[in-house]
Order: C-alpha cells, then sequence, then structure tokens
C-alpha cells in the first residue's frame, strides 16, 4: 500500500508523528510525513508538489485555498503562542505589566517565522513598544524551534507555539501570554490538488478531526478545533 504523503509545519510535527501511527495501528493507510518550517511548505504546495494532505495554519491554507492549491481547510487543533526563557533568568509574565517589563529588561528576544511571530509583532505593535524592543527581536530561521536559539544562548527569551516549545531541552517554559493576551493559532488540513489518493486523504482528515485524535492533540499542548 503506497503511503499518503503529508507535509506540515514544525508546530504540529510531534502531533501528527503519533497521529499517524495511531491511524496506522488502526487500518488507516499509512502516511508518510514531512514537517519543515510552515512558509517553506506553504511554498512547495504553492509550487505544485506531490502531496495528498497538508496540515498548516489557517491563514496559510486560505491563501493555497485562493489559488486553487488545496480543497477546503478543515479545521484541527489550536494552539496558544508560549514564552520560554533560559534557565536561571528571572523574567515574570504573569500580567501584561509583568511581561513588558521583562521584555524591556531582555538582552534579546526570539520569536518564529509563519503566523504566530507575525501576530507577535502585531501585539507589541498595538502594545507601543515594538519600536523600543525592534533592536533586540531575533527571528528564528524557517523550521528551527525558538528554544533551540534559547538553549543555545542566541536569544534570553523568546515566543513560539506552545507545542514545539514543550520538546525543547535546556529552557525554562514560563507559560501562555497573560490573560486577555493570549495569540491563538488554527491548525487546519486539507487535500491538496496534487493528490495521488484523495478518498484516503479525506478519510486520514476526518481521523484528525474525530475525537479519537483529542488525548494526542491535548498532551502536545494544544486544544481541539472549537473547544479551546
Amino acid at each position: 500500500m503506497t503511503p499518503l504523503i503529508c507535509i506540515s509545519s514544525m508546530a504540529t510535527r510531534q502531533l501528527l508523528a503519533t497521529l499517524c501511527t495511531q491511524w496506522a495501528a488502526s487500518g488507516g493507510q499509512p502516511v508518510a510525513l514531512e514537517s519543515v518550517g510552515g512558509v517553506d511548505a506553504a511554498r512547495r504546495i504553492d509550487a505544485g508538489d506531490t502531496c495528498d494532505v497538508v496540515v498548516l495554519a489557517s491563514d496559510a491554507l486560505d491563501k493555497l485555498l485562493v489559488t486553487g492549491r488545496i480543497g477546503t481547510p478543515e479545521a484541527m487543533a489550536q494552539s496558544q503562542v508560549a514564552i520560554a526563557a533560559a534557565p536561571g533568568t528571572n523574567f515574570q509574565i504573569e500580567t501584561l505589566a509583568q511581561l513588558c517589563a521583562s521584555l524591556a529588561n531582555a538582552r534579546s528576544i526570539g520569536f518564529s517565522t509563519g503566523p504566530s511571530g507575525k501576530a507577535l509583532l502585531e501585539w507589541f505593535e498595538r502594545l507601543g513598544i515594538l519600536a523600543s524592543l525592534r533592536d533586540r527581536l531575533v527571528q528564528a530561521p524557517p523550521g528551527t524551534p525558538v528554544g533551540n536559539l534559547i538553549a543555545q544562548g542566541v536569544v534570553e527569551i523568546g515566543f513560539q507555539q506552545c507545542s514545539e516549545l514543550i520538546h525543547c531541552k535546556g529552557i525554562d517554559l514560563l507559560g501562555p501570554l497573560p490573560p486577555g493576551s493570549e495569540i491563538t493559532t488554527v491548525f487546519s488540513a486539507a487535500v491538496c490538488r496534487t493528490a495521488r489518493e484523495t478518498v484516503a486523504a479525506a478519510q486520514f482528515i476526518a481521523f484528525l478531526r474525530s475525537s479519537a485524535a483529542f488525548d494526542a492533540i491535548r498532551q502536545e499542548g494544544m486544544a481541539p478545533a472549537g473547544l479551546l
């Protein structure tokens, strides 16, 4: 049986690896998963790479839908942006005032590419602090977890999807953004126009959205779509 080809962003890499195994164990068609930076994944689908299923942030899939590269996206999971720091630092983030003070004192601040990074910069702009932070902002290359930059000492504090930060060693996961400041990304799945196995691809997406996937979604620091 030829495996389905699934391309995803790094934010859902571990989740999809778990669910692909679970799906195959239940008798589903095997899935060959490739996880890359979300920007690169969208570029490849837009260029017409052969792929059965793509899982990306919903706004990225909406653009691919407009260009006719995919079928209708279906929401799968929701993820919050979280904050991590180098061990031994004493950044306080429980309130917005504390977080802003911590950022003012940070020597360097990491953030990701893709929709969560864009949303973070827009949030800084709304708070009126972007200009004061700009010289200390470090954007992780596509496919590189912000947690790696923290662990390597490149940045002191960083922001990324919780699902990515929880798997990074050598960092302290501080928690989500303060109440009222949450940045939520919805991840969706779609059948690609280049799909070779459209029926099996649709069945796999239905599984990703089903209650059978909920435990794995929650274990990765996410919430099933519509339940956050």
